[in-house]
């Protein structure tokens, strides 16, 4: 399996920025990844002002109540600078990665409302479309809405953080996605008195806990009820340029007899080696021995599975099992159950690593 490495290049260049912050003074790096879930929202003020084009001019600034300042120049950097208040802590910080809205969030403690109308954001923001503020009695949250699904490097020095924008693939070397379908007002199937989005959300919720443990990077399509269109999902999987997209689902049948394991593959899409077949197969082998159940074998994905025939990556979806047969649907809503399906999604990814390098 050829899956794709760190652009030595691009390495050697960061390694030459960071040594030349570490020259000027202390380097705190705070977070070279981010949070999933979004922060309370205590919006006591909501202030909102768009980040400027590039202009001749030395300053630009937004005119209006509490509107963003940006200082042009220092283009030739590759980070953002982000001033801070005097005495600002790497613990004072947050920062959250929202990725499948394209936003970051960096959230700061006890700094005054006007704070960035007074000290201006610089640096380079070729990834940022527009940014704004909102404060509350604690602090305040700058969002930046971003060109596309990046992740960062920071470094904390004297009064200012700076935030450099890369791709997921000069971050990792390891990326999958794993989608658990439906959500919010799709529940999906419905039968026994089961919601198939809330089986997908536990197993990909105990499968993130085994992820999280490894050097795999693993990006969500969600971990909560909400219901991503089929083109965000899609999105994710594409532009992070992942080794493998896995979307987590339940099966149902007219006939409540059916039961077991199966997957579905984008058969329209082939790599040599190791593609989406390979990991339909993968998936459902480690996914029956773990739970000791029935293999109902893997298909070609029909015109339904949108996500999953227009995906560029090897992607497969695994059915963990017929909700709508009343003795499976038992095992379905037991939390060691699931366990039993998360562990046999991790073999499969690991052994997809292990066996097709």
């Amino acid at each position: 399996m050829r899956f794709m490495q760190f652009d030595l290049m691009k390495k050697a260049a960061l390694g030459s920025v960071v040594f030349s912050f570490v020259a000027m003074g202390t380097i705190i790096f705070i977070s070279a990844g981010g949070m999933e879930n979004f922060v309370n929202r205590k919006q006591t003020v909501n202030k909102e002002a768009e980040i400027l084009p590039e202009s001749s001019g030395q300053e630009a600034e937004l005119s209006g109540r509490g509107a963003l300042t940006f200082v042009l120049g220092e283009s030739d950097t590759s980070y953002l600078r982000i001033p801070l208040p005097e005495g600002c802590q790497a613990e004072d910080i947050t920062i959250e990665n929202h990725y499948m809205v394209q936003e970051l969030y960096v959230v700061i403690k006890n700094v005054a409302d006007d704070f960035y109308v007074e000290n201006p954001i610089s640096g380079n923001r070729e990834m940022i479309t527009q940014g704004r503020y909102e404060t509350d009695g604690e602090g305040i949250r700058l969002q930046f809405d971003l060109t596309g699904i990046f992740e960062y490097h920071t470094i904390l020095e004297n009064n200012d953080l700076y935030i450099r924008f890369v791709s997921p693939r000069e971050m990792y070397d390891k990326v999958v996605v794993i989608d658990p379908a439906c959500g919010g007002s799709n529940g999906g199937e419905t039968a026994q008195g089961l919601k198939e989005k809330e089986i997908n959300l536990q197993i990909a919720e105990k499968l993130k806990e085994k992820l999280d443990k490894t050097g795999i990077k693993a990006y969500y399509t969600r971990m909560d009820d909400i219901n991503p269109d089929e083109d965000a999902r899609v999105k994710l999987a594409n532009e992070t340029r992942a080794d493998m997209y896995i979307r987590i689902q339940t099966d149902g049948s007219e006939d409540d007899a059916v039961y077991g394991i199966s997957s579905v593959y984008n058969g329209d899409f082939f790599i040599p080696g190791f593609g989406s077949m390979e990991l339909a197969e993968l998936l459902a082998g480690e996914v029956t021995e773990s739970v000791k159940g029935k293999s109902l074998g893997t298909k070609p994905a029909g015109t339904e599975a949108y996500a999953i025939r227009q995906i560029t990556i090897p992607a497969a979806a695994i059915n963990v099992g017929c909700i709508t047969n009343p003795q499976e649907a038992i095992l379905l809503k037991r939390e060691e159950y699931q366990e039993k399906i998360a562990e046999g999604i991790y073999q499969a990814v690991v052994k997809a690593y292990d066996d097709f390098k």
